[in-house]
This record gives structure tokens, C-alpha cells and sequence, in this order.
């Protein structure tokens, strides 16, 4: 009886994501679109380049200094949050909220107005004589992940600021009793009970920043190489339909890598 409520679930996955997956694996290794023949040819050329063996790195870098950065100011965004009154908190949650409610595409094109040469940031950074001459940040990776922080920064901060409510407020005070600063309170306390929270976070983070196609297009430009540009490239311009599904492959492959990376460190945190 169970499987059969269980059937229109898994007759949908199996038609809209698994098909497609299985016809993907299957063109990585066709002789040309027509899924006709078997070759090794296009994985030869993928991993036998250093150049695409470089846009993989730079993928998973990418995703990884945006989690490093997000976490950065999470952490100090959701400590306000927890000290705060009801007011206060309706506020920062409607901010941290606020990415989520405006388009992907107004949200990409509003940074290149603030981090163009023109631009507020720039501005800022001259009349604060922090800099002699505007900076260039578009099309540079440390734009595009100023960028991605912010537009990702509700991924992380939603699930640690609802792990971080949990915990008991009477641990940060026995804490503080026992002669603890707020700096060891917050590394020996607050930090190990809120990792679930950073573990989601941080999965949620890496693999939308990884995937950011559009973020990664505009803001990063042609001189900025990653995997879901190479793919669009690849399919839509040069049309190597084998080429494209060997790296849509492996951005699925790499990305499934860095999730379980990051579900691996909260079990390990978790029996610590």
C-alpha cells in the first residue's frame, strides 16, 4: 500500500529528473548530438586540458570563499538578532528576507550600478579617502563575490539564526559567570552548538553560488570562466552538445561533492 502512494512521486522524479540525468551521462559520451555511437572524446578533452581543468577549480573555489565570506558577517548579523527585542528582529529579518523578494536579474544588474568605477561603493571609498582612485571591481572575482554574499546571505543566515534561538541563553550566562569573555563564550559555546545551523547554511550557500549562472555572467563578465558559463557557451554558442554534457557532469558531480564534503564535517561535528 505504501508504494503505491509513494508511486506519483516517484513516477515524476523518474521523468523529470533522473531521465533527463541518465540522457545527459548518455551524450557525454556520444560521438556527436544524435546520441549516436560511444566515445571517450569529449572527457578526454575536458580533463586533458588545463584550461577546463582550471574553470572546475575556480567553480569550487568560488563557492567556497562566498560560504567563508557569508559566514564572516552572518555570524554578527545573527548575534544582533538573538540580543534583540521583537522590533528590532521584525526588522533584520525583513532585510535578511529582502534578497528573496526581489528578482535574481534586478538584484545582479543593482550591483553593477555600486560597484562600477562610478559607482556608490567607489564613491564611498573616495570621499572616505580610503583609496586615491576608483576600484575596479566588475568583471574582477572579489566583485562577484561581494556581490554573491549579499544575494546569498539569506541562505545562511535563516537556518543559523532558527539553531541559534535554541540554544538555552542560561549556557552564555554560566559561561560568562565562570569568568568566560564573550569571545571565549562564542567560540567554546555558542559556535559548536550552532554548526548545524552553519552546516546547512554553508550547503545552501555553496551550491547556489556554484550554480549562479546569471550573478556569475553579468557581474563576472567574459574575463571570468566558470562552469555554468562554459556549459551555456558550449550548448547554446558552439553548439558541442557532448562537450556541454561532460561539464554540466561535472558541475553536477562537483557540486554533489561539496555538499557531501559539508554533510561529512556536521556529522563529525555532531560526534565531537
Amino acid at each position: 500500500m505504501e508504494w503505491r502512494l509513494a508511486a506519483p512521486l516517484g513516477l515524476t522524479y523518474l521523468a523529470f529528473f533522473a531521465a533527463p540525468l541518465l540522457i545527459l551521462l548518455v551524450m557525454s559520451f556520444s560521438v556527436d548530438d544524435n546520441l549516436g555511437g560511444f566515445s571517450l572524446a569529449a572527457w578526454a578533452k575536458f580533463w586533458g586540458d588545463p584550461f577546463y581543468r582550471g574553470v572546475v577549480w575556480d567553480t569550487l573555489r568560488l563557492g567556497l570563499v562566498t560560504v567563508a565570506m557569508t559566514t564572516l558577517f552572518a555570524y554578527p548579523i545573527a548575534l544582533l538578532f538573538i540580543a534583540s527585542g521583537p522590533g528590532l528582529q521584525r526588522l533584520l529579518l525583513f532585510i535578511v528576507l529582502l534578497p528573496l523578494l526581489t528578482s535574481v536579474v534586478i538584484r545582479t544588474f543593482a550591483w553593477i550600478a555600486i560597484l562600477s568605477r562610478e559607482g556608490v561603493l567607489n564613491q564611498a571609498l573616495l570621499a572616505l579617502g580610503l583609496t586615491t582612485a576608483p576600484l575596479n571591481l566588475l568583471q574582477t572575482e572579489l566583485g562577484l563575490v561581494i556581490a554573491l554574499m549579499q544575494i546569498e546571505m539569506p541562505l545562511m543566515l535563516l537556518p543559523l539564526i532558527t539553531v541559534m534561538r535554541q540554544i538555552d541563553p542560561s549556557l552564555s550566562d554560566a559561561s560568562r559567570a565562570l569568568g568566560g569573555s564573550k569571545w571565549r563564550t562564542f567560540r567554546k559555546v555558542i559556535l559548536p552548538l550552532s554548526l548545524p545551523g552553519w552546516i546547512a547554511g554553508a550547503t545552501l550557500v555553496f551550491a547556489s553560488a556554484t550554480t549562479a549562472f546569471i550573478s556569475q555572467t553579468v557581474i563576472g563578465g567574459a574575463r571570468l570562466v566558470y562552469l555554468p558559463t562554459l556549459i551555456w557557451q558550449q550548448a547554446m554558442v558552439v553548439y558541442n552538445w557532448p562537450f556541454a554534457a561532460v561539464a554540466s557532469v561535472t558541475l553536477l558531480v562537483a557540486v554533489l561533492a561539496g555538499v557531501s564534503l559539508f554533510a561529512m564535517l556536521g556529522r563529525f561535528a555532531r560526534t565531537a
